[in-house]
């Protein structure tokens, strides 16, 4: 009964995989099939005369969207750790008044929706002079990532032991000492995912780069992709050659990463 039941559960976890990746292998196969075969009904499922097309669009006029969009992710990233990662942990292990009520706050942070952000972000960034900007992007995007990298830290350090800080303390270290030489170091999971969900996040991001950075010089990817799309667009495989092309980082992090993902996620889930 035992093995009947593992097969049913994996032929149903093929099904399930399969269709979630179905839009994945549909957006290859449209990149590789001739223009003259887009309309055909039925549609062909496998591009058995692949043009490559889209691909050299994509190496010609999309690179600086992809250079501009890892920028923007790296500094992302950079900076939700520079904020999130010292406020985790004043927060798991400092114990400051008003603890609940700051938790409560950066739960309420993550419901705000993207556009209206945007909106009230527009007005302040063209008044501090960083309207169409990568450190604008960079700015925008990092107020998505804290809340979420603050809980995931506060999360992860509260299960580190007391026993290490006051070894650090006996030692004479501070408690700024104590958290760049003992609470970083073994803080190693939530600092990957943090990273990878703040990078996947800047690099998906279409509200804020449409909103704040349409008129800039160095455009995101997803703008890139953006000005291929119109009511009379007949440039498919250039479209589904740059969404692949811009898919490939987050496939390769998230598969890299996965085990510190798991772990980093699921932290503070279980106590003792």
């Amino acid at each position: 009964m035992t093995s009947v039941r593992r097969t049913v559960n994996t032929v149903i976890g093929v099904i399930l995989t399969a269709i979630m990746l179905f839009p994945l292998y549909w957006m290859i196969n449209v990149s590789l099939t001739q223009p003259t075969e887009l309309r055909k009904d039925p549609p062909n499922l496998f591009p058995f005369n692949p043009t490559f097309d889209g691909y050299r669009i994509v190496l010609t006029e999309q690179l600086p969207y992809l250079g501009t969009s890892l920028i923007i992710g790296l500094g992302t990233v950079l900076l939700t750790l520079v904020l999130s990662a010292p406020a985790g942990f004043a927060l798991a292990k400092l114990r400051p008044r008003g603890r609940t009520a700051m938790d409560f706050t950066l739960l309420i942070a993550q419901m705000i929706p993207s556009i209206i952000m945007a909106m009230g972000f527009y007005l302040i960034f063209f008044n501090w002079g960083i309207l169409d900007t990568v450190p604008g992007l960079i700015l925008a995007d990092s107020t998505l990532a804290v809340p979420f990298a603050v809980l995931i830290f506060t999360a992860f350090m509260a299960g580190i032991p007391d026993e290490l800080m006051n070894a650090a303390k006996i030692d004479g270290a501070s408690a700024w000492r104590t958290f760049r030489s003992v609470i970083l170091p073994v803080s190693r999971n939530s600092i990957v995912t943090v990273s990878l969900f703040a990078f996947l996040w800047a690099w998906s991001d279409f509200i804020f780069a449409s909103t704040l950075n349409r008129g800039g010089d160095l455009q995101p990817i997803t703008m890139g992709i953006y000005k291929y799309i119109g009511n009379n667009t007949q440039d498919w495989n250039a479209i589904m050659a740059t969404a692949v092309v811009a898919s490939i980082p987050a496939a390769v992090l998230l598969i890299v990463a996965q085990r510190y993902v798991a772990a980093g996620v699921t932290a503070g889930a279980v106590k003792d």
